[in-house]
């Protein structure tokens, strides 16, 4: 509920900067609103609510426009930088490309503008080094060595400029890839609009999931997108919405993202600011 209330001053503010009366307005209905909310579903499902408020009360409809086009050049900047240091990696002797792909698309994670944190992602990228869960990445192996479709979900902009370095990878592996993004803006996630700009429709398939949350919160994904996840022979979700949206609801996911709040940290067992890479589990 604090995130929640930070939330809704910081996006009061962007969608009307000169109106505060009307800040103040949207701040008090949210406040009467969340009172009312089942805190028990994923925090992405509660987030669609004060996206629909702040829409309902100012008419905008994409806060974050100019925020994720900024973060979408920003990264592709440097993606050349980071695609060299993967051939480097490919040169090795024992090097494990997969690996580095995977730990530069987690650290892309950083770029959401769903939490309070501020960290220096550019010198974490240009200073990776491989700290996801060996025993996960194993399985993770297994499971893809003998299957053809991965389904990948994606999470925010920027860091899906640096999922198009783990989609090579698992191309150059043979994998069918198919993309997921966001149907409707929310927050700074990643939307068609999105996966067109950073080359992402040229490089694989890419689908809408249908939901207009800030993870796949599976009673908002479309009937047609239901049957993609049921089909799918892997699926590696990316973000910490994805996260929060799936654990404890859908088994098998492989997850990777960024631990960047204390209560995804309790619930995942993982430190403050590690890279995570778990496979979710239902609930008991």
């Amino acid at each position: 509920m604090p995130c929640f209330m930070k939330m809704v001053i910081r996006e009061a503010r962007l969608a009307c900067p000169d109106n505060e009366a009307l800040q103040n307005e949207i701040v008090m209905a949210w406040g009467h609103k969340i009172g009312n909310l089942d805190l028990q579903v994923p925090p992405p499902e509660i987030a669609r609510h004060l996206a629909e408020l702040i829409r309902a009360k100012t008419g905008c409809g994409d806060l974050y426009a100019a925020d994720k086009r900024q973060a979408n050049d920003k990264v592709m900047q440097i993606l050349p930088r980071l695609q060299d240091m993967l051939e480097e990696e490919r040169a090795k002797k024992h090097g494990d490309p997969l690996a580095l792909a995977l730990e530069l698309a987690i650290i892309g994670n950083y770029i959401d503008r769903g939490v309070d944190i501020e960290v220096d992602w550019e010198t974490e990228l240009h200073n990776v080094s491989l700290g996801i869960d060996e025993a996960v990445l194993d399985v993770f192996r297994q499971q893809i060595r003998d299957t053809t479709q991965i389904l990948v979900l994606g999470d925010n902009t920027g860091e899906i400029v640096l999922d198009t370095l783990l989609v090579k990878e698992l191309q150059r592996l043979g994998k069918d890839v198919t993309y997921a993004v966001r149907s409707f803006p929310v927050i700074n996630d990643a939307t068609m609009d999105d996966a067109e700009y950073v080359g992402m429709t040229q490089l694989c398939r890419v689908v809408e999931s249908g939901v207009d949350t800030p993870g796949t919160v599976l009673e908002r994904c479309s009937a047609d997108f239901i049957g993609q996840l049921e089909r799918a022979d892997v699926i590696l979700s990316k973000g910490q919405g994805n996260f929060e949206s799936l654990e404890g609801r859908k088994a098998g996911v492989f997850c990777a993202f960024k631990v960047k709040c204390k209560r995804v940290a309790r619930d995942s067992g993982l430190p403050l600011g590690s890279s995570a890479f778990v496979i979710t589990k239902m609930s008991d």
